[in-house]
């Protein structure tokens, strides 16, 4: 295959995934057993051949992917069959089939994100088969062969669960809606907008970060990716203006991980939080975006307490974007969210539903340019990129999914989880505190090693029983795990976010991470916070105590924030510190 058919191939393979995931939403109904196993047929070749770099390699993935997509497509034309046998394979040839698609699944996982998560599914399916063999409380009475791998293949119990069914069904459509966005110049637009509110002020250059990347991340949803994209136009300018290396990059890794707290996407965590909890997704933005936004005003205060170390300049205002062009840049972007927003809380219509209607809007705006007006040459290759970025990033998240759903499948075929679940609760004397100090590490733990939505489904169905048995309620058991999740993204020793960001400046790493930890404490604090107030999350039921909760949190991450970063003398930062956590957990010590 020549190099010039390459990207042609690859915008195909990603029209393609785009019309077929958007046809869904328009169809109508259509069997898990059909729609799933597709979704994992487009996927591979975005797993095995698009970063295939050596003929030996392209031709090794073109087998399993043909393999692959072979298996998927029989799961398709014969799942009326496949129902009639209750999740139990039949002959040896499906057992093969069984055990590949398996082996395939994790292989993807690995070449997309690395060893750690496909480990634990492969320590999982261990114990699904030996776990008869362990003594004691942790082992299981056996399963046989044929309907551990059913269950888990030819069944909706494993890789075709409900969590693939989120991919399918919601993540993948929004995947789309940033891709399409990206594509265009709403990513302009949210550099303009965070340059026109915040570039003046002091510490702007750093507020202008904090502010783009709450609104990229609202779309993007990826640490890593919103260090890359806002990174590379902040990093530069921070620098330019003497910030010290280890400041630009902590802001724009702190920055940048609360993309995966802000709604609407939160790193696909929302739509997964919709199928585990059976929250509504609008009541789950409603519930999330105040803890979101207290993320970015700590951070935001954080660069004022810094301010008191290191002089913070503005951004001058010749580098500052023209009214008319903040104007018109924000329109690629308010537009499609109006739309969105718009079609799900006034029309009433479905998440997949609004956001596909909000992708042919940014469609349509891919044809224009903010100078220029409308440009089909220039329409068409922004198309072909989002195109592109979105199968590429529907195949990274699919990829983490499915394998996630080999563990959670798992966990329900042996009782595992029910198992660790009583553990938690009996290793804590039955306190709640207790148990949530022992989520958060396993979450941060767990975090280190895997993405951040794989280890939130895991630990939430290990330890979410657990913490709503103690009583809280499910929604806030949910966001509490999920945001210790994302931990590691500033955390050492794995820290994406922080390589990333220090990388683009040139710093030790080490150094932006402890800055890091210390701007955004905020992501420390507000998940224990939550469970404290939790009127926080109440906004759709009770604004005004919701309201006041914010306000109350807000001041106790203020103080809390210039106790640990100002130049202030050590007494004053320890009554800082002591008043903030006061603030904070007033109700637990009163």
């Amino acid at each position: 295959m020549s190099k010039d058919r390459i990207p042609t191939l690859w915008v195909l393979l990603g029209s393609l995934m785009i019309a077929a995931h958007l046809g869904l939403i328009f169809y109508g109904l259509v069997p898990n057993l059909v729609s799933r196993p597709l979704h994992l047929a487009m996927i591979l070749p975005w797993v095995f051949l698009f970063t295939a770099s050596t003929k030996p390699h392209f031709l090794f993935g073109l087998l399993v992917t043909l393999i692959g997509m072979a298996c998927c497509l029989w799961i398709a034309v014969n799942h009326q069959s496949l129902r009639n046998q209750y999740g139990f394979i039949e002959g040896p040839q499906q057992t093969a089939m069984a055990i590949f698609l398996l082996v395939i699944v994790m292989e993807g996982a690995r070449r997309m994100i690395g060893w750690p998560l496909p480990t634990v599914a492969a320590l999982m399916l261990a114990y699904g088969l030996f776990g008869d063999l362990i003594p004691g409380e942790f082992g299981h009475s056996g399963t046989p062969l044929g309907s551990f791998l059913g269950t888990l293949t030819i069944a909706e119990g494993g890789i075709w669960g409900s969590l693939t069914g989120v991919s399918v069904g919601v993540v993948s459509v929004f995947v789309i809606f940033g891709a399409v966005l990206n594509a265009g110049e709403a990513g302009q637009g949210f550099m303009n907008v965070a340059n026109a509110a915040a570039g003046r002020l002091r510490g702007g250059a750093a507020k202008v970060s904090v502010l783009s990347s709450a609104l990229f991340g609202s779309i993007s949803g990826s640490a890593s990716a919103n260090v890359a994209s806002t990174g590379a136009v902040t990093l530069p300018a921070m620098t330019k203006l003497g910030y010290p290396k280890r400041l630009a990059a902590a802001v724009e890794a702190v920055a940048s991980s609360g993309g995966q707290i802000m709604p609407p996407l939160m790193g696909a965590g929302a739509f997964v939080m919709v199928e585990l909890t059976g929250v509504p997704y609008t009541d789950i933005m409603f519930a999330a975006i105040l803890p979101a936004v207290l993320f970015f005003v700590a951070v935001w205060v954080g660069i004022d307490a810094y301010s008191t170390r290191y002089k913070l300049s503005g951004v001058p205002e010749n580098q500052r974007p023209h009214r008319r062009d903040v104007v018109v840049t924000s329109a690629f972007f308010a537009v499609p969210f109006t739309v969105l927003l718009l079609a799900m809380f006034a029309l009433k219509y479905t998440p997949q539903y609004s956001a596909a209607l909000a992708i042919f809007i940014g469609l349509i705006a891919l044809l224009f340019n903010a100078k220029t007006g409308f440009d089909l040459k220039l329409g068409s290759n922004r198309l072909a990129t989002a195109c592109v970025n979105a199968g590429r990033q529907i195949a990274m998240i699919g990829s983490i999914i499915i394998c996630a759903s080999i563990v959670i499948g798992v966990l329900g075929i042996t009782g595992l989880g029910v198992k660790l679940t009583s553990f938690i609760v009996s290793g804590s004397g039955g306190l709640l505190w207790p148990s949530l100090l022992l989520t958060a590490l396993a979450c941060l733990l767990l975090g280190m090693e895997v993405p951040t939505t794989a280890a939130y489904v895991i630990c939430v169905s290990v330890a979410g029983p657990a913490l709503i048995d103690l009583g809280l309620e499910p929604l806030q058991a949910h966001l509490f795990v999920f945001w210790f999740a994302l931990l590691s993204t500033i955390t050492p020793p794995v820290c994406g976010a922080v390589f990333i960001a220090a990388g683009m400046v040139g710093e030790n790493w080490l150094k932006v991470a402890l800055s890091a930890m210390a701007l955004g404490i905020g992501l420390y604090i507000i998940p224990l916070g939550m469970i404290a107030n939790p009127d926080i999350i109440r906004l759709q039921t009770n604004p005004l105590a919701s309201g006041l909760s914010f306000l109350q949190m807000s001041l106790g991450l203020a103080c809390l924030s210039f106790g640990v970063i100002a130049n202030f003398k050590i007494p004053v930062r320890i009554a800082l510190c002591l008043l903030g956590l006061g603030v904070i957990f007033a109700r637990v010590l009163i």
